[in-house]
């Protein structure tokens, strides 16, 4: 029976300046490099052994039609243990000038981003299951607003033991 996503293989322009961006911006350590072929990293939090790994095609490879003109994968979807380190989160995100959109989806708290190639990304936060009610049957697109999120939740687990759900796509 599955039970929740691994690992993710992308395809990449450049596997080294993904590796660089991950570990900069998002805290991953790297576990195999194979520097101009392929890099596998894991999530600071992780017990994986990777949990993406980037294979470079060429600097000449074109953009990702994937939603335009292509069927393929949308987004990654990331997720932190608290409040607080979407928090954190959303300011590193905007430093490296990466954040494309923030929303809240009732359930989970999410921001969207965009790596080296223009990937798109999520880093989520997933509301403890006992306070999703109705919103867990609906398609719900809010303006984010952490500062609240915090004070509504304030009395949730710190850093609540990992969904056995996770959102992936």
């Amino acid at each position: 029976m599955i039970r929740g996503m691994n690992h993710a293989v992308l395809y990449v322009r450049n596997s080294e300046r993904h590796r660089t961006f991950y570990e900069d911006v998002l805290g991953f350590s790297t576990v195999i490099n194979e520097p101009g072929q392929y890099v596998f990293m894991r999530a600071p939090a992780s017990e994986n052994h990777h949990d993406i790994a980037f294979f470079a095609i060429g600097e000449g490879s074109g953009a990702s039609q994937a939603g335009r003109q292509t069927v393929g994968m949308y987004h990654i979807a990331w997720e932190v243990a608290t409040l607080a380190e979407l928090a954190e989160m959303d300011q590193r995100l905007r430093t490296a000038g990466v954040l494309i959109g923030a929303s809240d989806h009732g359930v989970n708290k999410s921001l969207y981003c965009k790596d080296p190639d223009g990937l798109e990304f999520e880093v989520m936060w997933l509301a403890p299951a006992d306070r999703w009610g109705e919103e867990e049957h609906e398609a719900i697109i809010r303006p984010l607003d952490i500062a609240a999120d915090m004070e509504r939740f304030a009395d949730s687990p710190a850093d609540p033991a990992p969904n056995s759900t996770k959102e992936t796509a």
